[in-house]
């Protein structure tokens, strides 16, 4: 038999540890494997624990102080040795601060020889109660709060904690919400999904069930995702589904970042350009801060271009001129010889490829 696997992830070191005792005493037979990254002495800490206290606890020098070396050396491996022990009929896994929990679904969605022992029952994304707008929609990074996972991670907490909400199958606040800030939660969480106010308010009798559909996760938060989006029924928060069958325009877009991506707002999804049109584009922003990233071919997708905005309060004005004046028009797609051997995007998506 699998032992399910509820994954913790968060980027509140003190949330997320209230949540995993909390969820210790209300899953009878549960075990907690707590991981945590010191990043200045390039050393991953272990504690596993019940009920009856600590179990064992250990230190081990990482080769890179970072999440994957992380999870490969010691996260996944501790959770195949203690699912095979047969000691305990759910696990319970901290994930280091700040790490995501796409790398361990993905591992025991391929990786036979663990599925055989482990499956991923939930994916919970905790969120200090009194910091959500800060935490989705702040500027701050990682490293400025102390919950970087290395050296060199420049990531901002928006961008994080926007992607752990996005991918969980429970969003679970610690502490009290407003609101506006549930409200925000649930516009940003895959429809279906569950967003609970209060870990007091958590039914964790489903967490050891079948919450956590992998295929399901993987189409959402894809960054091409085709999923028609709930109407956002909730005072104080609006959303901007941004769509177009066309590309956009290098130089425009370039000049004009800053107009989507900047701000106090979420922002996800993919697009094209002219230079590149084989290539589907990742749009990917929160807080302020912007990342455009190269992810794949497009293959058997037709490339289109949609960008979704949410955000508190009112929307910033001109987000939609903004976006429909980077849209290529039909004359210029026809008119212009796209292609060229740079476009102002080498730093971001490198060299143009299959230029003659």
């Amino acid at each position: 038999m699998r032992t399910p696997v509820v994954l913790l992830t968060g980027v509140d070191a003190e949330a997320l540890a209230m949540a995993m005792v909390g969820l210790q005493f209300d899953l009878p037979g549960a075990v907690a494997v707590r991981h945590r990254i010191d990043v200045e002495r390039g050393v991953l800490r272990r504690v596993v624990s019940d009920v009856t206290g600590v179990v064992e606890e250990a230190e081990r020098d990482l080769e890179h102080a970072c999440v994957s070396c992380a999870l490969r050396e010691d996260v996944l491996p501790t959770l195949e040795r203690v699912a095979r022990s047969g000691r305990w009929t759910t696990i319970i896994s901290h994930l280091p601060v700040g790490a995501q929990a796409d790398q361990v679904c993905a591992v025991l969605a391929q990786d036979t020889r663990l599925a055989r022992h482990l499956r991923v029952s939930a994916v919970i994304s905790v969120v200090d109660g009194g910091r959500v707008l800060d935490d989705l929609l702040g500027e701050d990074l990682l490293a400025e709060r102390g919950a970087h996972a290395a050296h060199d991670d420049r990531r901002g907490v928006a961008e994080v904690a926007c992607a752990m909400v996005e991918l969980a199958d429970v969003t679970v606040t610690v502490g009290a919400a407003d609101e506006t800030s549930v409200a925000l939660l649930r516009s940003l969480a895959r429809p279906g999904s569950v967003v609970v106010a209060g870990t007091e308010h958590l039914d964790s009798s489903t967490l050891a069930g079948q919450l956590h559909h992998h295929a399901s996760t993987l189409t959402w938060t894809h960054p091409a995702f085709e999923q028609a989006l709930p109407r956002v029924t909730d005072e104080g928060v609006w959303r901007l589904d941004l769509r177009s069958p066309h590309p956009l325009h290098p130089a425009r877009l370039l000049d004009g970042l800053e107009q989507l991506g900047g701000g106090r707002h979420r922002s996800r999804g993919s697009f094209w350009l002219p230079t590149r049109p084989g290539r589907l584009l990742v749009w990917d922003g929160a807080g302020g801060q912007l990342s455009v990233g190269d992810a794949d071919h497009w293959g058997a997708r037709t490339p289109r271009t949609r960008i979704v905005i949410v955000g508190v309060g009112a929307p910033p004005p001109g987000l939609r001129e903004a976006f429909e004046s980077f849209v290529l028009e039909p004359d210029e797609a026809s008119g212009t010889p796209w292609r060229v051997s740079h476009d102002g995007f080498e730093p971001w998506l490198g060299e143009i490829r299959g230029v003659a």
